[in-house]
């Protein structure tokens, strides 16, 4: 996925769409787009809880969880690959401005990328403690001809006006490809009244400030944050369940502000306060051991293809 940081207070925001059909100045092609389409515009807010946890209590905490959550659709046993590339201005505006602007991720592994894959492009904005995201999803070489090469590409009418603000940020902003973070996340969803609520799970985070391309073979990645550390993240649409709350307390959690794109930024010493950086290849994922009733997810219910939307 790629993510532009935030440009400004008044946006605070990502990417953009828009142009009317045959409007031939731009040179852009827009499609229209059938009514029984599903829209590969989004939008969504949520309120975040971020905690740091030792692998170990995370692998606890999920557990709890899942008597009470169920294990996400497209997340399988131990979890998927999650790599964003994230932009930003050649003084790193929004890293001094802790902001998360504009991006574009990928969901799953690296391995096979082409320009066919899909990304998602995405705005991302904290107003308050609502975090706001849009986003579109797009072919690989769309959203790099997009972000990277500044030009304008094909969307439909109602997508128009957030690719339209997504080319403007980059221009007006002289927007550049700073960091790639990638980490292993695994998800939960709740049930019932829950449905509004979601866990995610994220360790091995990881990020790189060159090779920006998804495809390269060998990248040189650093762990951003300490390999036995874990980012365990509660979102909810409202308001966070009594029985959630009662759990962190009660293991004595505590919440941190955190973000992957300025770990990375200091993990690259892109910004002086670079404290943590270990090489990737020193700490390889250790190799998945499965319970009988795990194994039996797998081969039943475990979706074949990580990352679908």
């Amino acid at each position: 996925m790629v993510f532009l940081p935030k440009a400004s207070a008044a946006r605070e925001g990502r990417a953009g769409e828009a142009r009317p059909a045959g409007d031939e100045t731009v040179g852009i092609g827009t499609q229209e787009e059938p009514l029984h389409v599903a829209s590969r515009l989004h939008a969504f807010n949520r309120f975040e809880l971020k905690y740091l946890v030792p692998v170990e209590q995370a692998a606890e905490i999920r557990d709890e969880l899942g008597e009470r959550m169920d294990r996400d659709l497209h997340s399988p046993v131990g979890g998927y690959g999650v790599w964003s590339l994230y932009y930003d201005t050649p003084q790193l505006r929004f890293y001094w401005e802790k902001i998360e602007g504009l991006k574009f991720r990928h969901y799953g592994d690296l391995d096979g990328v082409t320009d066919e894959s899909p990304v998602c492009v995405e705005i991302k904005q904290r107003v308050n403690r609502v975090t706001q995201k849009r986003r579109i999803t797009l072919p690989y070489g769309v959203a790099r001809q997009l972000c990277d090469g500044r030009q304008m590409v094909d969307h439909s009418p109602k997508e128009s006006a957030f690719v339209q603000e997504v080319l403007e940020l980059v221009v007006r902003l002289n927007l550049q490809p700073t960091a790639i973070t990638g980490y292993q996340r695994e998800a939960l969803v709740g049930r019932d009244a829950d449905t509004g609520l979601r866990v995610t799970f994220d360790r091995r985070v990881r990020g790189r400030d060159r090779d920006f391309h998804f495809g390269i073979t060998t990248p040189e990645n650093r762990f951003t944050i300490p390999p036995h550390m874990s980012v365990m993240e509660i979102k909810v649409n409202e308001r966070t369940p009594h029985w959630i709350t009662d759990l962190a307390a009660r293991r004595n959690l505590n919440l941190v502000r955190i973000s992957k794109y300025v770990q990375s930024v200091e993990a690259f010493g892109l910004a002086p306060r670079s404290v943590f950086h270990v090489n990737e290849a020193d700490y390889p994922p250790p190799t998945p051991t499965l319970t009988p009733t795990d194994e039996q997810a797998v081969r039943h219910d475990a979706p074949s293809k990580v990352g679908a939307q």
